[in-house]
Formats: C-alpha cells, sequence, structure tokens
C-alpha cells in the first residue's frame, strides 16, 4: 500500500486539559473498538476475520466490543474468541457516536482505533496506521476512501454513493479541507489523542465521525491519512431515509460548536477496564448540561 499523507498539527487552542476519566495504565499495545447494535447474525464472521488478522501479527492486542443496547445475543459473542476479545453492554441505545465514544474512553492499549462492525476495510490499513502512531510520526491517523490507491472491491449502492459525495462536500466545506473522507469508519489514535479527543465528543448519532475530525485539528494534533480498500460495503446499518437529515443537522452543529471555545473534556464513563458489565451512560442533553 502507498505511503501515507502527514499533515504537521497546527497551533492548539488553549484546552485547559485535565483527566476525562481516571486514566488506567496502558498494558498492550493496540485496542481495536467495534460498536454493535443487534449484530448477532454479523458480528461472528467480524471477530473470526479480525482474530485470523492478528494471528499472523506479533502484536499484543485486545479487541472490544461496545453493546449499544442489543436485544439480541451480540452481547455474549465475544466469548467465544479468548480472553483478548471481550465486551462492554449499554443499557440502552445510544448512537453510533456513543457507543464509540465509551470504548475509546475505556480502551487501555498504547493505540486505540475504532473500525465497524460488518469489517468493510482490509486490516491491512490497520496495521499501517499503528506503525505511524507506534514510531511517533503522527498521533492520529484517518482511514480515506477518497485517496489515489484506496480501492473499492465491493460495489456500492447509487444512492449511497450520491449521499456519500454531498455529505463529502458539506462536511469539506464546514468541517475540514484536509480529511476529505470524514466519514471513513476506521480511525486510529494514540492513548492520549484518544482521551484528548473522545472526552470532547457531543454528537452520539453517525456523524461523530466529523466531530472527530474537528476536534483533532483544533487540539493541534499531527495526523495522517491512509489510503483503505473498501472489501464490504453491504452490511450498513446507515439509513439514508432515516439518518440523512439527522446527520445534516449535526454538521451543522458541528460548524457552529467549531466557532466557540475548545469544550473541557467530559467524563462520560466509569474507569472499567474491559471487561462485560451494563453501564447506564448520560444522555446527550445531559452532557450538553454538563458541558
Amino acid at each position: 500500500m502507498a505511503g501515507p499523507q502527514i499533515y504537521s498539527a497546527t497551533a492548539a487552542e488553549h484546552s485547559h486539559w485535565q483527566m476525562p476519566v481516571a486514566i488506567r495504565a496502558c498494558d498492550h499495545d493496540l485496542t481495536l473498538v467495534i460498536p454493535a447494535h443487534n449484530e448477532e447474525l454479523r458480528l461472528p464472521w467480524t471477530l473470526q476475520q479480525a482474530a485470523s488478522f492478528f494471528a499472523h501479527w506479533d502484536i499484543d492486542y485486545r479487541l472490544l466490543v461496545i453493546d449499544d443496547g442489543s436485544t439480541d445475543s451480540t452481547a455474549s459473542l465475544t466469548d467465544r474468541f479468548g480472553p483478548r476479545f471481550s465486551t462492554i453492554s449499554l443499557e440502552k441505545c445510544g448512537g453510533k457516536g456513543r457507543a464509540v465514544r465509551t470504548g475509546m474512553l475505556l480502551a487501555t492499549g498504547r493505540v486505540v482505533a475504532f473500525t465497524d462492525a460488518d469489517l468493510p476495510f482490509d486490516l491491512a490499513a490497520l496495521k499501517q496506521g499503528y506503525a505511524l502512531i507506534a514510531s511517533g510520526q503522527c498521533e492520529v491517523v484517518f482511514g480515506a476512501r477518497d485517496m489515489p490507491d484506496s480501492k473499492h472491491l465491493a460495489p456500492r449502492r447509487p444512492a449511497r454513493q450520491l449521499a456519500t459525495a454531498v455529505f463529502r462536500q458539506l462536511a469539506r466545506l464546514l468541517v475540514s479541507r484536509q480529511v476529505t473522507d470524514t466519514q471513513c469508519g476506521l480511525k486510529m489514535f494514540s492513548r492520549r489523542a484518544a482521551l484528548e479527543v473522545f472526552s470532547r465528543t457531543r454528537i452520539d448519532g453517525f456523524a461523530f465521525d466529523a466531530e472527530v475530525v474537528m476536534l483533532t485539528q483544533r487540539l493541534g494534533l499531527r495526523f495522517a491519512r491512509v489510503p483503505v480498500i473498501l472489501v464490504n460495503d453491504y452490511g450498513s446499518t446507515l439509513s439514508i431515509r432515516r439518518h440523512a437529515l439527522p446527520m445534516m443537522v449535526d454538521l451543522v452543529r458541528i460548524w457552529l460548536a467549531g466557532r466557540k471555545p475548545l469544550p473541557p473534556p467530559v467524563p462520560v464513563v466509569q474507569p472499567w477496564l474491559l471487561q462485560r458489565r451494563r453501564v447506564e451512560l448520560p444522555s446527550q442533553q445531559q452532557r450538553k448540561e454538563a458541558a
């Protein structure tokens, strides 16, 4: 795979940094977070593919599923894959953004990444991004479907392609001109960067990726973009009919937030370490009031 695009850090806004959660020491190399809601059919394949991938990579890893209020057997699926695989279950479905936020704040890898439950991308990009962060070249890596060496091996529905193009253009205008594919579902962070960014996110829905990009740039974190290979696009739970308008509204909210002072970190979870628990998190309204 071709080399990444690395972007120099801009001057960080004064962040008044403080510990957003009671920090536990890093105890492994990489945590891969996967948000899941009623994924009992797709998730076993994803977990098996991930296990096979990591078996050929000499790295100390953990895979953490965040069960977003599922009513099926999603919460128990990691039991089949050994101690490196675990699940944290949330009482109610609160959105992909909230589920990812939970995992990224609870993860204890030196590098923390997240991807989608249907494993849409070849995990070779995960290894490339990990190397960039572990070597100190950057603190954040964004997968990108729009780089010259990105590949689309799975056919995409025309309506989905159109919606992606429209959202991408709006995000370019309102959020970032450098990160032109904010919604790619593969992103990687140093532990410090993950805590800096995700303790400040407020978007619980699918547009949370754009907020993550905006915060990365506002915090002055050095980041890179790496091309990804799309190998699966049939399993997305994103519905254009149900989610397009809320995503547009959230995009405007992100733009408006970007015109205000950088928000302080908000503690949103208890510092429990990678074990199955059922936790109730504050609602989005409660988070707004706390901010």
